[in-house]
This record gives C-alpha cells, structure tokens and sequence, in this order.
C-alpha cells in the first residue's frame, strides 16, 4: 500500500482544496452581500446552516477520535496518525465552520431578529458553551500532539455527548422558540 494519506503531500493537497472550498464559501457570502437578491435571508440561512452542520460534524467526530488515540501507545504509529487526523480536522474544518457559524448566525441575528427575544437570547447561551466545548477540544488536540493526554477513554466519551445535548438545545431553541 504506498498511496499515504497522512503524509507532507497529502496535507498540503489537502489544505488546498479546504482552501478552495472556504475561498467558495466565502466568495458566495460576499457576493451575496454585495448583490444581495430577494431572498437574501433565504440564502444566508442555508449556508449559516452548511457551516453549523460542518462544525457540528467535527464536534460529534473529534471526541472519538480522542477515544481511539488514548488507547493508541505514545509515539506508534497509530498515534502519529491520529494526530495528524485530530488536527486536520480540528483546524481546517472545524475552525473555519466555526468562525462562519457565528458570522452568518450573528448577522441573522441582528438583521432578521434585531437581537430581541428570550428564544434567542437562550440559542446564543448555547452557542457560548459550544464555543467552550470548542475551545476545550483544541487544547485537547494539543495535548494529544504533545503526548500530553490525562483523560481516559471512557471520559472522552462521556464529552462526546456534550456537543450532542448543546445541539438538541440550540435546535429546540430555533425551531420552538419556547421562550
């Protein structure tokens, strides 16, 4: 098997095409401020929903990715792998879905619901806490980089429910507005 998927190469290829994709992402969102159609909303909406699944997929994923790594040796090769794994996606997918999450979500929330209502107020709570969970994560990829991990496998996967519940809440929030 000589087809490497985690070798210098396979990351700068893959750099660039999460480049070219967040360069596509972002060009449309620009153009669609700059021409804004009709249904302006419409189209910010679907791609503020785009980016929340990404980073969703990310939150969901990279968890397990931990669970995996603490039972793989220090310094082994599966280890080595799934460093390269965690960071990629953490900082090339997860970073980026991020950031546009809260930029498309934030100007929805000021341009549609001019910040007003409890249901919203109650979203971005949440969304806070998943920004935490973020965070928490990318101190985590950087401790497993450095061979630093204190967790255990089963603790990872309790975290991996966080971002799960988080979600329920957020989506409860939009779609109910209970408050």
């Amino acid at each position: 098997m000589t087809d490497r998927q985690t070798g210098d190469d396979t990351g700068r290829r893959a750099r660039l095409r999460a480049a070219a994709a967040l360069t596509v992402f972002v060009l449309v969102a620009g153009l669609l401020v700059l021409f804004p159609p009709d249904d302006l909303y419409l189209w910010i909406k679907a791609l503020h929903i785009v980016a929340v699944m990404s980073w969703m997929a990310g939150l969901l994923y990279l968890p397990r990715l931990f669970v995996y790594h603490t039972d793989a040796p220090a310094g082994s090769p599966q280890s080595e792998t799934f460093k390269v794994m965690e960071r990629r996606l953490f900082g090339t997918i997860m970073r980026p879905a991020m950031a546009l999450s809260w930029l498309l979500g934030l100007y929805l929330a000021w341009s549609v619901y001019g910040f007003q209502g409890g249901w919203l107020h109650a979203k971005l709570a949440f969304v806070v806490l998943l920004t935490g969970v973020h965070e928490f994560y990318g101190r985590a990829v950087k401790a497993f980089a450095e061979d630093r991990n204190r967790r255990t496998g089963r603790q990872w996967r309790l975290w991996n429910e966080v971002p799960a519940l988080l979600m329920v809440l957020i989506v409860i929030m939009v779609v109910v507005k209970p408050l």
